[in-house]
């Protein structure tokens, strides 16, 4: 087991998708988000099933971070309600998993 987590969230385009990316990496939040464009959800809002592109962010952290990463995410986010789900990482490449560890701030 690490102290490393994976961390999704959406974003209803692929700017905002790199604004936030770029974001959560100059705060020290995160060491890497990858951005992946054009995904299909469909999910229950206000009582509705809804379909929608959106854009899928993997971040890559640690557990000491995620509050203030969840926090951000929340301030910089355009969605009422933005998905934040945190991954625990059991095991990775050691100089990967250390080099996340020198990008956290």
């Amino acid at each position: 087991m690490t102290d490393k987590q994976l961390v999704l969230t959406t974003t209803a385009s692929l700017a905002e998708g790199k604004k936030l990316a770029r974001a959560l990496v100059e705060r020290r939040l995160a060491a890497c988000v990858n951005v992946l464009p054009k995904m299909e959800s469909v999910y229950r809002w206000q009582g509705k099933i809804e379909a929608s592109q959106e854009c899928l962010l993997l971040i890559k952290t640690t557990k000491a971070a995620f509050a203030r990463l969840r926090d951000a995410i929340r301030e910089l986010h355009s969605y009422e309600v933005p998905e934040c789900i945190a991954l625990n990482v059991d095991d990775g490449a050691g100089p990967y998993l250390q080099w996340i560890d020198e990008s956290i701030g």
